[in-house]
């Protein structure tokens, strides 16, 4: 089994078609990246329980019957009272989202020690954390402490997942947090953000100093780029059809999650990880973010359509 901690989003898109005279419609999509990887990991066979502060409120009923139905396991979850977060995004002409957050005192950022302890993981092997819930307070260092503890039974993936409207450069302590994970994945975006003008290559061998094993960096349509201990290889994007990329980079997290998951190599620190074993979970992981974008908002395939 693999945990994933993080946060539900109500993804709002635009909808123009069904638009009225002065007004705008929005199409709202159950998601948040790590919700998101959670669904994709369930919906490709690997057990996947998510570690999430759900919202009572219409959308975290929506939230709770979207990973139900995925076949997640709800049972780590905390019942939440303040609401849910929203993201309105507008698509560009690639069928990229460029997101507004209203994010302010939700329920996904206001994790306690308490709410962390260790009996939450159950038995898992990997925790999967990441994107906002590990930078915005107030409950951002529970969850790296939790992380950062959850290491010394399960291996640990993180994607920093990076949202500059809601969080600094200097939130995301990426390197910080490489002393305690061995698997990041993180978009070409992402590391603009992070590191402007360092080539991915020179990126990857700080991460891997930091203590990271395993660092992929995704690039959208020209594949992704892969590095374990510094030895590198490319892997390419297959040819699809955008509708959207929503959830393409949480797709893919989960693709690689699940490879790694079924060759045994999650549980520890990726001691039997070679380059050519972590290629092919990159290539596998392509193929369901590929599938992802061929459809509206983060809807990952199940393990049949691959």
């Amino acid at each position: 089994m693999i945990a994933v901690l993080g946060e539900c989003v109500a993804d709002a898109i635009t909808d123009e078609q069904h638009a009225g005279d002065g007004g705008l419609a929005l199409r709202v999509w159950a998601g948040g990246g790590p919700a998101n990887t959670a669904v994709a990991l369930s919906r490709l066979g690997t057990p996947a329980r998510f570690l999430g502060r759900v919202s009572h409120d219409v959308f975290g009923t929506l939230f709770r019957d979207r990973l139900t139905a995925s076949g997640v396991d709800l049972s780590a979850c905390v019942t939440a009272e303040e609401p849910s977060t929203l993201a309105v995004a507008a698509l560009d002409e690639r069928g990229r989202a460029d997101y507004t957050f209203y994010a302010t005192g939700t329920a996904d950022w206001q994790w306690t020690p308490q709410e962390l302890d260790l009996a939450r993981l159950g038995g898992s092997s990997c925790l999967h954390t990441g994107s906002i819930a590990l930078v915005k307070g107030p409950g951002g260092e529970a969850v790296e402490e939790f992380a950062r503890a959850a290491a010394a039974r399960a291996t640990v993936s993180i994607d920093p997942n990076v949202r500059p409207s809601l969080a600094a450069k200097d939130d995301y302590r990426v390197e910080r947090w490489c002393s305690f994970a061995d698997i990041l994945r993180l978009s070409d975006d992402d590391l603009d953000f992070l590191l402007p003008g360092v080539p991915p290559e020179h990126a990857c061998d700080t991460w891997h100093a930091a203590g990271a094993r395993l660092v992929v960096v995704t690039r959208g349509a020209a594949g992704a780029l892969v590095s374990v201990d510094g030895e590198r290889a490319t892997v390419a994007a297959p040819s699809v059809r955008v509708v959207d990329t929503v959830g393409a980079g949480d797709s893919f997290t989960a693709g690689l999650l699940h490879t790694l998951d079924a060759k045994g190599l999650l549980g520890g620190r990726l001691d039997g990880l070679d380059l050519e074993t972590a290629v092919a979970a990159a290539e596998f992981a392509a193929r369901v973010s590929a599938l992802t974008c061929a459809v509206a908002g983060a809807n990952p395939p199940w393990a049949d359509q691959l």
